[in-house]
């Protein structure tokens, strides 16, 4: 029996679960409400190089992701990132003893998700409002009133604030993902035509409104004539500045990281912000995925798993378990 399957999401979870089940056979059809795939592992190209503005990197533990991940660096989606890495906490910048092996996309962070869109049919500016069922099968409502249609199955590859709408049907699901609280970040890119007198090239950081740092130009294959940095505010500050322009995150941000340097910093020639609202999952749910077999409602996301890119994948890969397994039960 080959299924038909709504996958809504277009991110590293969405995707792992939709190769899973292009390679069992089955079709799919991908929705996403944005311009390209890529969801918190988002990128945007700039006259001055890419930019990487959601997940900074990724590191893998499962055996099975680090297979993986393996596969991805040979198809020349990835590559290891080794920065100089610091780390800065009660006013004291450091060398970080942390070595473990950092992957990112090349040449940019969404590289990963378009390899593995690959030839997927996928409709992009589409977001899905409403997901409901009739007497056999599914049907989507987007934002413009198209109906999508029909479909035995729908898997839910959104963060959990909008997946929960989303899962009205199955109003456990819509439970569970209403109570995962998401932390917000807000991003901030700058850049300097004469590159700051600094060896570091990524830092953690504690007491301060920032939380992380990177030299966005040394990633593999990040070019421009520009010396590029993304800076990663707390959750925490962002909350409490969650209606900032983007020009006054700019400017706090920035001095925050005037002040992790020690110094203050030249005028930036290139600078931009965006608020993350749904960076990541506050805690570990551990669920994994969310499963109505009955139905034939599923969601997943790394919300579910662990909160990281690794997470995320192993979720996605979990549904289309789940989803194989309704379709051989049926």
């Amino acid at each position: 029996m080959q299924a038909h399957i709504a996958i809504i999401g277009a991110g590293i979870s969405g995707l792992a679960a939709a190769r899973t089940l292009h390679e069992a056979g089955h079709a799919m059809q991908l929705f996403d409400k944005s311009r390209g795939s890529g969801g918190r592992l988002s990128s945007k190209r700039s006259p001055f190089g890419e930019l990487d503005l959601g997940g900074q990197y990724f590191t893998a533990r499962d055996p099975d992701f680090c297979r993986a991940v393996t596969d991805w660096q040979k198809q020349g989606w990835i590559a290891p990132w080794s920065p100089q890495l610091y780390q800065f906490r009660q006013g004291r910048l450091q060398v970080s003893a942390d070595e473990q092996t950092r992957w990112v996309g090349t040449p940019r962070m969404s590289a990963l998700t378009r390899g593995l869109l690959g030839e997927l049919p996928v409709r992009f500016a589409t977001r899905i409002c409403e997901v409901f069922r009739g007497d056999q099968h599914w049907q989507l409502l987007d934002a413009d009133g198209q109906l999508h249609g029909p479909f035995s199955h729908v898997l839910v590859a959104t963060p959990a604030a909008q997946a929960s709408p989303l899962l009205a049907a199955a109003p456990e699901l819509a439970a569970q993902a209403a109570a995962t609280a998401m932390q917000p970040v807000w991003a901030v890119a700058l850049g300097f035509q004469q590159a700051l007198p600094t060896p570091m090239q990524a830092c953690f950081v504690q007491d301060n409104p920032l939380a992380w740092i990177a030299r966005n130009a040394s990633k593999p294959q990040r070019g421009g004539a520009i010396d590029s940095w993304v800076l990663h505010a707390s959750s925490e500050w962002t909350r409490q500045h969650l209606d900032l322009s983007p020009d006054s995150a700019i400017e706090q941000l920035s001095a925050a990281f005037g002040s992790v340097l020690g110094t203050t910093l030249p005028a930036a020639d290139f600078s931009l912000a965006q608020r993350w609202l749904y960076a990541r999952p506050a805690a570990d749910s551990g669920f994994g995925t969310l499963a109505d077999a009955q139905r034939g409602l599923f969601a997943c996301g790394d919300w579910c798993q662990a909160g990281r890119v690794e997470g995320a994948w192993l979720s996605g890969r979990m549904a289309a378990g789940n989803i194989l397994q309704s379709i051989s039960a049926a």
